[in-house]
């Protein structure tokens, strides 16, 4: 076997927000939450973790290492100017140029879009918290990671918890996902960009949680807070398919696209 086929897949999780008391008493922190859903038990790979909320980034010299990267959700605004937001920003743009793929979740799926030149901002309708239907547009031509699942549902439930959104996609995206709530549920550029509004991470318990921490900061209404529970008690997320699609991105069923080295962005 050859050195490529013999080394370990790589994967970083750029986690742009700190643990909750909760998530690191039940799970040790939000890294093993993505890790269970993300990652791979019987094959031989590696997850990284870099906090970039407090800072920590990967070197550049070592991106190329990397088959991919996840951006979870954050309590921060995607369109804010904190130093760590626009040294993400930069940073996402370095793995578009490179063609590494990138995963964006929820506050990931939107700085993903402000950092490649779409528009991102506070959601005209309000907060989504809950359970939410989000529709598959029917000709995904550009998805085909998609193509290596047997059957793509025309719809399917996931867990949400934002306040902002996309408002616009950067030039060349594709959207394959929305929902009577939000316009941009799910976007694509090419076959190494994803972004998703919701959360395939999430359990049911980490969101009646976060729901308990809102209350608590007067974040959202008492109303709000209980529809969410209430349709969480009636039905599931659909977390394993949603999981499967992750997953066929970010390992690449399917997929053979090229890569370029980060010297030659640099330097070409």
């Amino acid at each position: 076997m050859g050195i490529e086929s013999e080394r370990k897949k790589r994967y970083a999780l750029l986690l742009a927000a700190r643990d909750s008391e909760y998530v690191m008493k039940v799970y040790g922190g939000y890294f093993n939450v993505f890790l269970a859903a993300f990652g791979e038990e019987e094959e031989e790979e590696r997850w990284d973790l870099y906090r970039v909320v407090d800072g920590e980034f990967p070197d550049t010299n070592e991106l190329q290492a990397y088959d991919g990267f996840v951006v979870s959700g954050s309590p921060y605004d995607a369109y804010g100017d904190d130093t760590w937001i626009l040294e993400l920003c930069f940073l996402l743009q370095t793995l578009d140029c490179m063609q590494k793929k990138v995963l964006g979740i929820c506050f990931g799926h939107q700085v993903l879009c402000r950092a490649l030149g779409g528009k991102v901002g506070k959601s005209h309708s309000g907060w989504d918290i809950g359970l939410r239907k989000v529709k598959i547009v029917k000709d995904f031509s550009p998805c085909s990671f998609l193509e290596s699942l047997h059957e793509m549902p025309p719809s399917l439930s996931i867990i949400e918890c934002h306040q902002d959104e996309v408002w616009e996609v950067p030039t060349g995206a594709e959207v394959i996902a929305f929902s009577d709530k939000t316009g941009v549920e799910m976007f694509t550029i090419g076959t190494h960009i994803l972004g998703i509004q919701g959360h395939p991470e999430y359990t049911k318990d980490i969101l009646n949680n976060l729901i308990d921490r809102l209350l608590t900061q007067d974040s959202i209404e008492t109303g709000l807070a209980e529809d969410a529970r209430l349709k969480l008690e009636i039905a599931e997320p659909d977390r394993k398919c949603w999981q499967q699609i992750c997953k066929a991105f970010l390992k690449g069923y399917g997929m053979h696209t090229p890569e370029l080295k980060y010297e030659d962005i640099i330097f070409s």
